[in-house]
């Protein structure tokens, strides 16, 4: 499982997020950018529809990939417009408390950009997530046979 990094000279971050993480080797999983759109195609209706969205969607890739919300360690934000990002803080207030229960919230980074792919897309959201490699089990030592 990550581990959150804070520099001891830093202060606590600005919001849900973290300076850094470490996560023990494994396999890396990168989540392209999700947006919030459904599986027909439709996006929400705001940035808070679509910013839950799009993290449903994160979601659905990792658990396809066999990791948790615990083993992410680093979130990319895409929002199309500044004034965006309260509504984006707000869906993100409401959904991290569920995905990082222990509150040990990876680093995000949120940039505003021009346009996403299709102009009714508001936000976009990718993900890197490290699966832990598994715990390899130790054989049972074999029997030996006695000697009558």
């Amino acid at each position: 499982m990550p581990r959150v990094v804070t520099p001891r000279e830093f202060g606590k971050p600005l919001g849900m997020y973290s300076h850094g993480m470490l996560a023990a080797a494994g396999e890396l999983l990168v989540v392209a950018g999700q947006v919030g759109t459904d599986r027909e195609g439709r996006a929400g209706d705001d940035v808070i529809a679509q910013t839950k969205q799009a993290f449903a969607n994160v979601g659905a890739v990792l658990d396809a990939g066999g990791c948790r919300w615990r083993d992410v360690v680093r979130l990319q934000t895409f929002l199309t417009s500044a004034d965006d990002i309260a509504g984006f803080m707000k869906a993100r207030q409401e959904v991290f408390p569920r995905y990082f229960p222990d509150g040990a919230y990876p680093p995000n980074t949120l940039l505003i950009v021009s346009r996403l792919v299709r102009p009714e897309l508001r936000v976009e959201i990718e993900a890197m997530a490290v699966r832990p490699r598994p715990v390899a089990r130790r054989k049972p030592a074999p029997r030996r046979k006695s000697r009558r």
